[in-house]
């Protein structure tokens, strides 16, 4: 039959598709648990200078996230997300674009955004919400963003990136631009309707677009196996005629491999590529969360412990002799004594004046924000005691 979208064969069996196939889709690796290259080359995958830099990358956000959560903890931040864990998947995919892909991400990425250059000042700036954070301190913590980089600013409600990304990446390719829109998820976008508006809009569309999705295992409290029945989030892809690929999301090799192949593929050929990496959330969703009331500290253990995607990079760069133990207590003296020193700063600097909560969005502001501007200021001078001495400019 010739319908709409293409040749459709008849016939006289009536035969139902499988629920889910009797396998499940293999996960593409390079290095092993131990570190140990699985296929006995590198393949070319990356040089010394690379390599080395994605693990000090990697080491940077693993010290950040750990002196952040802990100031947090401390009342002298509001609010903060760990990437534990997911240091491979941050640092590896980042390292595989090119700095004129624009990124659109969730809220656990920030190394990709780290490893373009925004620095351990500009993170704590933006979670302190000072004066020199480029966001004016309109965000909550960790929801960063740099036009500088490329790097669009995160937003709280899952999902409401992908339609966003895929209208971007219709923008590059309707200016011909030799690149793509990189948008990045957890598994619990995959129950929002905007997973299917942005997939399905990118595939119909042809754009070029990289959906990075990071099954961790748990959207927040909800396990995978409550959320959906598919054999993880690869196979949604073949649903929207969308080419997909499952990686190994610890595996810094197979992620690094993985992202660069379907740059190429999505800007050479115009598609949508999805990827699902596979990972584990070692830290809790959130500070406001407490991970060990739906998942045992065995599990949690087990993952930080054996299936580190950190400790597997060092294992492996220590073996082909690009590290050891002396560049490794230099890096993490050094990175230490960074982002004390930025907390430092940026806790002394003073916050943004309030004037920075009404620009930006009219070009002359409206009644209504003139009139909301005039009541906090009003409150500010009639509570002082609630809000920073130095906030009624």
């Amino acid at each position: 039959m010739d319908f709409p979208g293409g040749k459709v064969m008849f016939t006289s069996q009536m035969s139902f598709i499988a629920e889910s196939g009797k396998t499940r889709v293999p996960c593409y690796r390079v290095l092993n648990d131990s570190g140990e290259l699985i296929c006995g080359k590198v393949h070319d995958l990356v040089n010394q200078d690379l390599a080395t830099r994605m693990y000090n990358s990697m080491i940077t956000l693993q010290i950040m996230d750990t002196f952040l959560y802990e100031a947090q903890r401390q009342g002298r931040i509001s609010f903060y997300m760990t990437s534990f864990g997911e240091e491979a998947i941050n640092i590896a995919s980042a390292a595989a674009l090119s700095t004129e892909d624009i990124i659109f991400a969730q809220y656990r990425e920030p190394g990709a955004l780290l490893w373009r250059g925004f620095t351990l000042q500009d993170f704590t700036n933006q979670c302190f919400g000072n004066k020199a954070d480029c966001g004016k301190g309109r965000q909550m913590p960790n929801h960063y963003g740099s036009s500088k980089h490329n790097y669009f600013t995160i937003s709280s409600p899952i999902a409401t990136q992908l339609p966003q990304a895929a209208g971007a990446a219709y923008s590059l390719k309707m200016d011909k631009k030799d690149a793509c829109v990189v948008a990045y998820m957890g598994d619990g976008c995959t129950s929002e309707g905007d997973f299917h508006a942005g997939l399905n809009f990118a595939a119909v569309m042809e754009v070029p677009i990289v959906f990075i999705c990071r099954n961790n295992g748990y959207a927040i409290s909800t396990p995978i196996s409550d959320q959906f029945r598919s054999d993880g989030v690869v196979v949604k892809g073949q649903a929207y005629g969308i080419r997909s690929f499952r990686v190994d999301g610890n595996d810094a090799l197979a992620v690094y491999n993985v992202v660069r192949t379907a740059r190429e593929m999505a800007i050479s050929e115009q598609r949508p590529i999805l990827v699902e990496a596979l990972t584990y959330r070692v830290g809790h969703h959130s500070t406001s969360d407490d991970s060990t009331k739906y998942r045992s500290t065995n599990e949690i253990e087990h993952w930080k412990i054996a299936k580190s995607p950190v400790t597997k990079f060092r294992m492996w760069i220590e073996r082909i002799g690009w590290w050891n133990e002396d560049d490794e207590m230099e890096i993490r003296k050094k990175i230490k004594k960074e982002i004390l020193q930025a907390i430092q700063v940026a806790e002394k600097l003073e916050k943004p004046p309030v004037s920075e909560m009404f620009t930006d969005v009219y070009d002359e502001p409206t009644k209504d924000l003139v009139e909301q501007e005039i009541l906090l200021r009003e409150s500010i001078k009639k509570h002082p005691k609630d809000y920073p001495s130095d906030v009624a400019k």
